[in-house]
């Protein structure tokens, strides 16, 4: 039993639902009407002819063709299929009753879902088994009469039509997602080559540094020999200062290795931020400076760059979504705090995620908090010296 309704979703269940509940209660009205009821709404003009008489089968054959509706996911063809066959046993059956005011709609959804659903080829079959149910429902409907074939007709062309528009706006909208899932993925990739490209950039000039280094100490070394105390002292303390001086470049190299931040042409900095934001597509862009505005160490202004970079990328997919960056510049710490409103979740996730471990290289921190739509981050980098 559960295998039959796999796959069946709540809207379908009220979808169908909603058109076999109108289809009772239309059968059951038909025989509420007694003759006489029906004879001066025929003098009126209300109703084209007289009725057949009443079956009480007339529900549960008329069910039948709206109650396959559930199933429209599976094969629009063969529910279309199924409600045009119990339709034309309904008119055989039962012949002149109502049948218009469930019957059309039965119509016009089922044109629509295959317009929506189906291949090309099955679409335009569903239509035309949509013009068969519409002619079935009219051709021996009491209320109507033949008549009104002539305009339902093109009502299920146009609601044909809706669908199949609907149908290429929805694949539009996939192909722009899968487009612009590409578009990160190539923009990742690139970044990721320009890291690995700087990396061995700096590898080698780490290696230079070294090989240049020890050789200036190692002739620094070799000049001491036979020099009296107090001038080889001197070359010793001047060995020992050469010798941090190296330290301290070499850590500075080994650090931007380990925080994926490598040196770039020219090296990006809090004074890159206003240029940053220009090329945003978004119109409405702000950069707020305070505090006492100075050269920070490389690795923070760069880590400082990057995590803006990340946010303000998930923050500024809509061109008048405003984006303001406010940086503050404290005795031991820089405050970034950005505020713009929020794109696709999942996007502003990945951003928040990769601020954050450029931030904990650091020692420093990223706090994210959305509100009504709107994302407010707040990175603290430390400094120290």
């Amino acid at each position: 039993m559960s295998e039959i309704f796999r796959g069946i979703k709540l809207r379908d269940w009220i979808l169908a639902g909603g058109l076999t509940a109108l289809g009772v209660l239309l059968m059951w009205g038909n025989g509420q009407m007694t003759e006489d009821q029906v004879r001066a709404a025929i003098e009126e003009g209300s109703m084209a002819h007289a009725m057949s008489p009443y079956s009480a089968w007339m529900i549960p054959v008329f069910a039948g063709a709206t109650i396959p509706v559930l199933w429209w996911r599976r094969s629009i063809l063969a529910v279309t299929s199924v409600s045009v066959a119990f339709m034309a046993l309904h008119d055989v059956l039962f012949g002149w009753v109502t049948r218009c005011g469930a019957g059309l709609p039965l119509a016009f959804v089922l044109a629509f879902l295959g317009a929506l659903a189906a291949e090309r080829a099955t679409a335009w079959i569903v239509c035309g088994l949509s013009l068969v149910l519409t002619a079935l429902v009219l051709v021996v409907d009491a209320t109507t009469g033949t008549g009104a074939i002539v305009l339902a007709l093109p009502v299920i062309v146009i609601v044909f039509g809706v669908g199949l528009a609907a149908r290429h706006r929805t694949a539009m909208n996939q192909e722009l997602a899968i487009r612009e899932a590409e578009l990160r993925q190539l923009r990742d990739d690139r970044a990721a080559l320009e890291v690995a490209d700087d990396r061995a950039r700096l590898s080698q000039q780490l290696d230079g540094l070294l090989q240049e280094r020890l050789g200036e100490l190692t002739t620094a070394a070799e000049s001491a020999n036979g020099l009296p105390p107090a001038e080889a002292k001197a070359v010793l303390e001047s060995i020992e200062s050469g010798s941090r001086r190296t330290l301290d470049d070499m850590r500075e190299i080994v650090g931007l290795l380990r925080g994926d931040d490598v040196a770039l042409a020219p090296t990006p900095t809090v004074a890159h931020l206003d240029t940053l934001l220009a090329r945003l597509r978004t119109t409405h862009s702000r950069l707020i400076v305070t505090g006492d505005a100075r050269s920070l160490p490389a690795t923070v202004e760069l880590s400082a760059y990057r995590i803006v970079e990340h946010l303000i990328a998930a923050l500024a997919d809509q061109a008048d979504a405003p984006i303001e960056v406010t940086v503050r510049f404290e005795a031991d710490a820089l405050e970034i705090r950005v505020n713009g409103q929020v794109g696709e979740a999942a996007e502003l996730k990945a951003a928040v995620a990769r601020a954050k471990e450029r931030a904990k290289l650091l020692g420093g921190s990223v706090d994210v908090k959305v509100v009504k739509g709107r994302a407010g981050a707040v990175a603290q980098l430390p400094v120290v010296g």
